[in-house]
């Protein structure tokens, strides 16, 4: 293998003379060789589209020679395309606020612009990594602004995929509008609803979730670029920062805009665990939600068996014909994933210490994993579980008219302590209360119509009764 040398504050080393990644890469790979993962493609995407923006932004303003500045947006337009994607072998566990996938970038862009500029990789005369992709800029500064970049990135994803199936739930609560069932409360019968109610609160759950995720989202815009080292922004030009997030916002058509305060923007990273805490929201929410699927499909004999989940794959090795409600239980893992992803960056937000917070690369991989994790999910359970979703009707209606809860219609006509004893006879007899409130001749039978009409007890109003407004 040919080596080619290269030297830092520490020493010389060699490394393959046909690699693009420099010597402070090289480090990076010997002291953090921990979970094997590399930096995401969305991460990497996020770092070079900044860099590019800082390059074009200090060569219009005469602070990098034109064939240099130009050489550089050349090399990040490559890797935007995909080139040299596996020029970032950068574990996600490396030294603190970034620093070694934060060079790794540098030294990619400067070994390409060095080849297109007609040299050898590694000379650094040439293109130097500290100074020229690098100028004005510090990880202190590049690395929150690219982490936000790839957070916002992502949730550009998400959104199309959480209104899909929000209206998912919506349809299927206009569909069954008409299927009476069984309430329940503390897992025992209730007075009844209909299966489109439920459906329909889950779109309304799904709503109220996308708001939060508005907010985080709004939050991440915010970039604090042009801070360098400290948030003083030393050896940047006072238009610098304001021309990068034009650009950004130009590139990627979403309205990034410049921190208020840069001190702010480099010690506290809030943006990045609102993004995690509605994450949360979101996941707890969903955990409940497709419990609420898996426990309402449960079956097909001895278990609720009110829907009816699509078929999607064999649900057992040994018992045949057997189907598990396989997208829900992923939904299960991939929102209690999402939940632990927000704790870490809980820990990581609040380590943060006077200027900076070197914690960010635990944050930025926590954030973009959770959204894209979340987004996948939530597209496959809305085309493959919930659009498909069938209503079991008789079966819900049977719960319904045999539930002793039925009696709690009575209340407004003979009294709890009454109803209370039909409700006793009912259960003893095994027969339905409506059996019951016939043999006691506790209503006639167009009262017994009234007060039993399913939609009747399923919204506003006494059943049977003309309620009248407050005077």
């Amino acid at each position: 293998m040919s080596m080619r040398i290269e030297r830092d504050a520490l020493g010389e080393r060699e490394l393959p003379a046909d690699v693009y990644w420099g010597l402070q890469t090289l480090r990076a790979q010997e002291n953090f060789p921990i979970s094997g993962i590399t930096e995401p493609p969305l991460m990497i995407e996020a770092y070079v589209l900044l860099k590019k923006a800082a390059a074009q932004a200090n060569t219009e303003l005469g602070l990098l020679p034109e064939p240099i500045g130009r050489a550089l947006i050349q090399a990040a337009d490559e890797i935007l395309q995909g080139k040299l994607r596996d020029q970032f072998p950068t574990d996600i566990f490396h030294q603190g606020a970034g620093t070694s996938f934060h060079m790794n970038v540098n030294e990619v862009l400067a070994n390409r612009a060095i080849e297109i500029l007609g040299g050898q990789k590694g000379d650094y005369t040439i293109v130097n990594p500290n100074d020229h992709p690098n100028f004005g800029q510090s990880t202190n500064d590049t690395f929150p602004t690219a982490m936000r970049i790839a957070a916002r990135l992502a949730l550009r994803e998400l959104f199309p995929a959480l209104d899909a199936l929000t209206d998912a739930f919506a349809q299927k609560g206009k569909e069954f509008d008409h299927v009476l069932k069984s309430g329940r409360t503390h897992l025992q019968d209730a007075v009844p609803i209909r299966l489109g109610q439920e459906f329909a609160a889950y779109a309304a759950t799904l709503r109220k979730c996308r708001r939060v995720l508005e907010f985080a989202t709004e939050a991440v815009e915010e970039l604090g670029i042009g801070g360098s080292a400290v948030g003083t922004g030393l050896n940047t030009h006072p238009q610098y920062r304001f021309r990068v997030v034009e650009l950004l916002r130009e590139w990627t058509d979403i309205p990034f805009r410049p921190a208020d305060d840069l001190r702010e923007a480099m010690q506290s990273q809030m943006p990045i665990q609102l993004v995690g805490s509605a994450l949360r929201t979101l996941a707890l929410e969903l955990t409940r939600i497709v419990n609420d699927l898996r426990l309402l499909s449960s079956g097909p004999l001895t278990g609720f068996a009110e829907i009816t989940l699509p078929a999607v794959q064999p649900g057992s090795s040994i018992m045949p014909g057997k189907v598990n409600p396989s997208i829900p239980e992923m939904a299960n893992m991939v929102c209690f994933q999402v939940i632990g992803n927000a704790t870490a960056i809980d820990y990581a937000v609040q380590a943060g210490q006077l200027e900076l917070n070197v914690m960010m690369p635990l944050m930025a991989y926590n954030a973009v994993f959770s959204i894209q994790i979340m987004t996948r999910m939530l597209r496959q359970l809305d085309e493959r579980c919930v659009r498909g979703i069938v209503a079991n009707e008789q079966k819900c209606r049977w719960y319904a008219e045999t539930s002793p809860s039925l009696a709690t219609a009575l209340n407004a006509y003979v009294g709890y302590a009454t109803a209370a004893e039909v409700v006793k006879q009912a259960l003893r007899e095994g027969r339905s209360i409506i059996e019951v409130v016939r043999e006691r001749k506790l209503l006639s039978e167009e009262q017994i119509k009234e007060v039993f009409d399913p939609f009747k007890m399923t919204e506003p109003g006494i059943p049977g009764k003309v309620v009248g407004g407050a005077g």
